[in-house]
């Protein structure tokens, strides 16, 4: 008997998850619950446990596979099938292990034309003719490695051709290269290996890399952006912080950066302006009574946008503790599908980078996201015509047109400037 593991769901309104990591090979033996594999959904990782104890027999689907809720990942021989099967008499439909008995290896050769998207698009790219492939999977089902130790020999367009025919045309399309660049080069006889046709690297796309991607694409697809900018005098502000940051690390044990004080203006003009605390939905606008503010947060190479439940409800020194606690959940990869979802507007500290100004693409389905640059000392003219150096930064923010205009904007924008040139001592306390 073979019992057949399914991509579970793994979140509200999930419909696909990417294998990223296959922790598990054939022939290992799991323990029920087990983690078998890192599954990206929405940015996060999250582990697929093993429903059953038992010995993995076939991993279907391949690494940077995207794969639909409910089909078959993997199958392994579970310990108590047997037991199982004449307890129960069948599986139940809302487990996402189905148990079922082997074909035939009669029945098996079928398998062999159960091609996975990665086979077909890799067959397609390298004109692969898979009828004429020896699968090493189970029942001869084709493999991705299959196809590219094909591809590594060299031996990809045999659909008419014999070994050797290809190896000439290999070598025929090589000369032709090269004649190409020699001749677009006059002269020279620089070797094919340091010529403009091997000045590249192929970086295959997987994981977080393409599932932002992915979200990017469907943002500037679906909504039209609409973007402006407000600069703002946070003078008083940056006095206040420098009065009291060595102070509140000594107490609360990490550092008071400037964005929980942004994160406070933003919050409360979102209260003053539900209208930008908003989604769109078909033909419907969703306003929300609550403010969960998504935190774009980078590492070296990824970006992820956790969420901050009920922002409404903190304060200043809430919002430090929060952010510091989800920042320091990226930095050790243990982020949750739950720290990612229900945000209802997202800012971005593009400042930390040293940018001035940015077109940040909205985190859909919300209606706005706003970036905060770099806080930067300019000269300024005052309004008695005086000229002095101020601490000034810009907001930019895009929104959806379909949910929002300029005029609710612009009142949203000068309500957060507002805000933050009023932020000093007198005026915020941060507990």
């Amino acid at each position: 008997m073979a019992t057949e593991i399914t991509m579970p769901q793994l979140g509200e309104s999930v419909t696909e998850g990417t294998i990223t990591k296959w922790l598990v090979n054939p022939g290992d033996y799991v323990n029920k619950y087990d983690p078998i594999a890192e599954v990206m959904t929405d940015k996060v990782n999250a582990e697929v446990p093993s429903s059953f104890a038992g010995t993995i027999l076939e991993l279907i689907a391949e690494e940077d596979q995207t794969v639909a809720v409910g089909e078959v990942i993997c199958t392994l021989e579970a310990e108590n099938n047997k037991m199982s099967l004449n307890s129960k008499g069948s599986s139940s439909s809302k487990e996402t292990v189905k148990e079922v008995a082997e074909e035939p290896s009669s029945s098996e050769k079928s398998m062999k034309k159960r091609y996975s998207p990665a086979v077909l698009k890799l067959a397609q790219e390298h004109d692969i003719d898979l009828e004429r492939v020896n699968g090493s999977g189970r029942g001869g089902r084709i493999t991705r490695k299959d196809l590219l130790a094909l591809v590594e020999n060299g031996e990809t367009s045999f659909k008419e051709e014999a070994p050797q025919a290809m190896a000439s045309n290999a070598r025929e399309t090589r000369a032709d290269q090269m004649s190409i660049a020699s001749s677009s080069k006059g002269t020279s006889k620089e070797p094919m290996e340091n010529s403009e046709f091997d000045r590249f690297e192929r970086i295959p796309v997987s994981g977080v890399r393409k599932a932002i991607a992915q979200n990017m694409v469907k943002s500037k697809h679906e909504a039209p952006h609409a973007w402006m900018m407000i600069e703002v005098d946070v003078t008083e502000l940056v006095k206040y912080r420098e009065k009291i940051k060595n102070e509140f690390q000594n107490r609360e044990g990490f550092k008071l950066t400037f964005l929980p004080f942004f994160m406070k203006a933003v919050i409360d003009a979102l209260k003053a302006f539900p209208q930008v605390n908003a989604k769109w939905d078909d033909d419907n606008i969703i306003r929300y009574k609550d403010v969960h503010l998504s935190m774009a947060v980078a590492t070296e190479n990824e970006l992820f946008v956790p969420v901050i439940k009920h922002a409404d409800e903190k304060n200043v020194k809430g919002l430090a503790k929060a952010l510091n606690d989800l920042s320091r959940k990226v930095r050790s990869s243990s982020l949750t599908q739950a720290d990612m979802q229900g945000g209802t507007f997202t800012l971005n500290n593009t400042g930390s980078f040293g940018s001035i100004q940015s077109q940040p693409i909205i985190n859909t389905p919300q209606a706005a996201i706003l970036s905060v640059e770099s806080i930067v000392k300019r000269p300024v003219v005052l309004e008695n015509d005086a000229i002095a150096v101020r601490n000034m930064v810009n907001l930019c923010l895009s929104l959806d047109h379909r949910v929002l205009d300029g005029l609710i904007c612009g009142k949203f924008m000068a309500h957060i400037k507002q805000s933050l040139e009023q932020m000093n001592e007198n005026t915020l306390s941060i507990y």
